[in-house]
């Protein structure tokens, strides 16, 4: 093959793999463009979040910690008639002044399809979780009061599907108000288990809540 018929060659067939690329990339805009223009036109909603239930099955407040265990009954709903909701990663803890009293506990990854509805119950614990010296005291005088107010909050991540598109992944963070009161039969304040020091009391969840949901 003469050196003119080689760069000839060579031409051509950078023009194929050119153009290849080209029709490529345009077809990827495409796709993306027609996905977008779904996605917007469908507007997908958040999920809306319930808090049915918390019974808390303990409090023991030390110096300068605190240990608590308690489960919740939490219910979501994707209130979408056409685009279905994967969680990716949702965490649960519970706190009690801005201050968390339990550690976070993972809910297994799922996928959510329209108008679904999802309940979750969970256990929550602390041990010895370190809280400031005002929260302690706080509580205390609220379990004296025979009144608490906790905060459920759940961290995670979601994406939109929409067909067999499916959106990036976005942060939901969920916050549900939990009202507690002694009611009869409620424990009796006194010292905590195992010898330590602080109060227990009995308290139960009022009424089920709706939880503001942010991204």
């Amino acid at each position: 093959m003469s050196k003119e018929k080689h760069h000839k060659h060579e031409h051509h067939l950078r023009r194929c793999c050119g153009g290849f690329a080209a029709c490529l990339l345009a077809l990827v805009l495409i796709v993306g463009f027609i996905s977008l223009v779904v996605y917007l036109a469908l507007r997908p909603t958040k999920p809306s979040f319930f808090l049915q239930d918390l019974q808390l099955r303990s409090i023991d407040l030390g110096d300068p910690s605190l240990s608590a265990t308690a489960q919740v009954t939490l219910a979501s709903r994707n209130p979408n008639d056409h685009v279905g909701i994967f969680y990716r990663r949702l965490d649960v803890f519970v706190t009690y002044r801005d201050e968390p009293v339990t550690v976070p506990v993972s809910l297994p990854p799922l996928y959510q399809g329209h108008r679904d509805v999802t309940i979750w119950s969970p256990v929550l614990s602390g041990e010895s979780v370190p809280v400031a010296a005002y929260v302690a005291d706080a509580m205390k005088q609220d379990i004296a009061a025979g009144y608490v107010a906790l905060q459920v909050k759940v961290d995670g991540r979601v994406k939109w599907k929409v067909g067999s598109w499916v959106s990036g992944s976005y942060h939901l963070f969920v916050s549900c108000p939990a009202m507690l009161a002694a009611g009869p039969g409620g424990m009796p304040l006194g010292g905590g288990p195992n010898g330590t020091r602080g109060a227990v009391a009995a308290l139960r969840f009022t009424q089920p809540a709706g939880c503001t949901v942010g991204t």
